[in-house]
Order: structure tokens, then C-alpha cells, then sequence
């Protein structure tokens, strides 16, 4: 690699472990650098799932209390439908043409980006509705709105995070921290089930991801300190600029 491919590498992944330590959208940073690093955008989203996947290991540890206190049943249940789901996502990426997914990309970054901004809206309209006792018609389709969530992420995994907090607050989860523990350990199996199966097609860049991987895990411990420090606007913010940037980019790419 040239060293200003080192670079830019190097820094994105370790801006996107910051990021995805503190307010989440590391992949708009991964994935725009993995293909300005001359990485085909198939490969490029598969280098990238496998760059930021140390991350869920360290969150999911963090909610093993509120995982334990889970009914085991329940907990089994969601951990096959994501594994399934993880899978399902990264074959459907292995079938699609390359100049079908390149297409794609912008839109998938749009709706990554908006999914971010629109976080807070989601929260806060999940809480008001728990707070009035409000019922919900989409509680018994837990599993298959989980699965669709996590067919999505193992197909592209931006805003998989907020997609799957918005997805437990329709269908009746109401303790923010067993949502938190259900969405890391979810995220962090279908992220190694697809990870998994990118390596199996031979999909990895693995000179680059290895790069990636060791920066953004480095990233990530450097955010959880920096987390006590910014301000959540300012990091928020970012995230949406950088990810409206990429998408603008790709659009014209198009």
C-alpha cells in the first residue's frame, strides 16, 4: 500500500472507533475510505463490517448483567434470528452485481444517515408511547421484524444500531438497558455471522481490514475516554455531516 493509502486507512478506521464508541456511524468513515483506497464497493462493505466488529464484543460485555437477567428462551430466539439474519444479508450481498450494489450505495447511505439523525426522534416517541402504557400491534412479530433488521445489517451495516433500537421500542420493549444489551449482542452475532461468511467467499481485503480492524479498536478505547468529554452534539453532528458528505459522493459517483 502507498502510505498516503495507509493514511487515510488508518485514520478513518480509528475515527470511526472513536465514533461507534461514543455516538455510532463509524461505517461513513470505513466504507468511503476502503474505496478510495481502490477496494471494489462489495469488497469495500465487507472490509468494512469486518473493521468495526471488534467494537460490539467490548459493548455487549458492558450489558452482560441485563443478558443474564434475560429469559433464556427469549434470549436463544433472538440470537438464531440474528445469526440466520447475518447470513441471509451477507449472501444476498454475495449475489448481488457489483454494478447493482454500487447503485445502491448512495441510498443505503441516505437512509443510514437519516436513521442517525432521526435517533433521538425515535427514542423519544418510543419513551412518550411506553409512558402512556400504549399497546402495540407489532408485538408478536418481535422475531420477524428482528430478522428484517438483521437481514439488513448483514447486508450493509450502517445504522444498524439505531434501525434496531427503533425496531425494539415498536414492538414493546420498554427497558432502555435490556434494549441496549439485546441490540449489542444481536448486532455483535450477525456482524460475526456475516463477517464470517464474507471470509468464506474470499470477499475480505484482509492487508487493509487487518489495518482497520487493529485501528478502529484502538479508536474505540481512545472514544470511551473522549465520551465523558464532548459534547453529544458536536459528535452527533459530525456523524450526520460526514455521512450527508459521503452520500453526496457516491450520488455524483453514480
Amino acid at each position: 500500500m502507498e502510505p498516503l493509502t495507509i493514511v487515510v486507512l488508518a485514520s478513518a478506521a480509528f475515527g470511526a472507533g472513536v465514533l461507534n464508541a461514543i455516538a455510532g456511524g463509524g461505517s461513513f468513515l470505513t466504507f468511503p475510505a476502503l474505496v478510495f483506497a481502490g477496494v471494489p464497493p462489495i469488497m469495500a462493505n465487507a472490509t468494512s463490517a469486518l473493521a468495526v466488529s471488534p467494537g460490539y464484543l467490548g459493548s455487549t460485555w458492558g450489558f452482560k448483567s441485563e443478558l443474564r437477567a434475560l429469559p433464556r428462551r427469549l434470549l436463544t430466539q433472538e440470537l438464531l434470528v440474528a445469526a440466520t439474519g447475518g447470513v441471509i444479508g451477507a449472501l444476498l450481498l454475495l449475489v448481488t452485481p457489483s454494478s447493482v450494489f454500487s447503485n445502491l450505495v448512495p441510498w443505503l447511505l441516505l437512509f443510514a444517515t437519516l436513521l442517525f439523525a432521526l435517533g433521538p426522534t425515535l427514542t423519544a416517541l418510543r419513551t412518550t408511547g411506553h409512558a402512556r402504557g400504549e399497546a402495540t400491534s407489532l408485538r408478536g412479530w418481535r422475531l420477524v421484524c428482528l430478522m428484517v433488521v438483521c437481514v439488513y445489517g448483514g447486508y450493509f451495516n450502517g445504522g444498524l444500531g439505531i434501525l434496531m433500537l427503533a425496531m425494539y421500542g415498536l414492538v414493546g420493549e420498554s427497558r432502555l438497558n435490556t434494549t441496549n444489551a439485546l441490540k449489542n449482542i444481536n448486532s455483535l452475532v450477525l456482524s460475526l455471522l456475516s463477517v464470517a461468511t464474507f471470509v468464506w467467499a474470499d470477499l475480505i481485503v484482509w492487508r487493509e481490514g487487518l489495518l482497520m480492524m487493529a485501528c478502529a479498536t484502538a479508536g474505540g478505547f481512545m472514544g470511551a475516554k473522549l465520551a465523558k468529554r464532548l459534547p453529544a452534539f458536536w459528535l452527533r453532528a459530525l456523524v450526520i455531516t460526514t455521512g450527508m458528505v459521503m452520500t453526496a459522493v457516491f450520488f455524483v459517483r453514480t
